[in-house]
């Protein structure tokens, strides 16, 4: 077991944090949980991105696809759930007969599992493997991600029939004849989420403390003296992302359930760079500063949205300029200040 991952540190704050947010519904008005679900499914995403851009050095602009996929899976499921033994009313509104080909697999709620999980990898892994065989990285290929983001939206947004459109997929609220929309259900599907999100946040803790990390690290310093000692870069890097997608596509499925909906809109360039934004501002190499950050964010768009309804948008972009230019590694780095100067008088006594 690797002595960063045992780190007592490390578990200290992982515990205080996750206590707080396992506390939180119980003093909270019920209304306000799915918005905590809603908030902390875009950690997921922001976990995976301090995998693969913070510990690797690869910067993708793409992460909407693979959050589009866990939520479009789920959603699908759910809406065919919710309709049968009809179609879809946007199916029936736009003239369509029978079910699509695609949507038939997606009766099956075993199938949608399979999506959510490896749909992703099977996505992801051969297309950037072949990629960074080629060496694109850096900035070409965060603009290559970019575009596929633009182009899956616009995709999305033209099938009409098969996907929604623009509106998306939404009203329904069973889970295989359970109604995730009561209160009840919201709440036990947030402690829910809250452990799967501990379980992944200790899984990639894991792994960047592992030797596999410091490799991660060696790569996003030094590529090309990894490839020279033998390591197949580009096979672990393309690893690295497909975790990364396989996180992001989970916090799709999340965002389903707690929401009611997904919108091209989440699959598109906008929401891909701010899930960027969530890692950045929580730290880019930091795990608890990821699911802080992803929380934190959400909760004061919601607040800033209720009292400023004109200007919340300044109030955030100027907070996300004050933490760029002051504090370049995040709010983790904030703590470190704070924990440097008390060492250095631990060391002088």
């Amino acid at each position: 077991m690797p002595k960063e991952f045992l780190r007592k540190s490390w578990w200290v704050n992982f515990s205080i944090i996750f206590g707080l947010l396992l506390l939180l519904p119980l003093f909270s008005p019920e209304f306000r949980v799915p918005l905590y679900g809603k908030y902390l499914s875009f950690a997921f995403v922001a976990l995976g991105i301090v995998l693969s851009w913070g510990y690797c050095g690869i910067l993708s602009l793409g992460q909407g696809i693979f959050f589009g996929i866990g939520a479009y899976s789920l959603a699908m499921f759910l809406k065919l759930e919710a309709s049968s033994p009809e179609l879809p009313d946007f199916m029936v509104w736009s003239s369509v007969e029978q079910l699509p080909l695609a949507w038939l697999p997606f009766q099956s709620f075993s199938f949608t599992l399979l999506c959510i999980f490896i749909l992703p990898v099977l996505v992801a892994f051969p297309f950037t493997y072949l990629i960074f065989k080629k060496r694109v990285s850096g900035v070409y290929f965060a603009i290559l991600t970019l575009a596929l983001s633009l182009t899956l939206t616009v995709l999305i947004i033209g099938s009409q029939g098969g996907t929604g459109g623009a509106n998306g997929i939404t009203d329904f609220s069973t889970l295989l004849g359970w109604d995730v929309a009561s209160d009840e259900a919201r709440s036990r599907l947030y402690y829910i989420m809250l452990g799967l999100l501990a379980l992944c946040a200790a899984l990639v803790q894991y792994l960047v403390s592992s030797r596999y990390g410091k490799v991660l690290i060696a790569i996003r310093d030094r590529e090309d003296r990894v490839r020279f000692s033998g390591y197949d870069t580009a096979w672990i890097k393309a690893a690295t992302l497909s975790v990364s997608c396989v996180l992001a596509s989970i916090g799709g499925a999340m965002f389903v359930l707690f929401t009611g909906l997904i919108t091209p809109q989440l699959v598109g360039a906008v929401a891909s760079v701010e899930m960027i934004v969530y890692a950045a501002f929580g730290g880019r190499v930091s795990v608890l500063g990821a699911v802080f950050a992803a929380f934190s964010i959400g909760w004061l768009k919601s607040a800033l949205s209720e009292q400023f309804p004109q200007g919340w948008l300044f109030f955030l972009g100027g907070l996300f300029l004050l933490v760029t230019a002051v504090l370049p590694q995040g709010l983790a780095g904030l703590l470190g200040m704070f924990k440097k100067p008390s060492k250095a008088a631990g060391d002088s006594q």
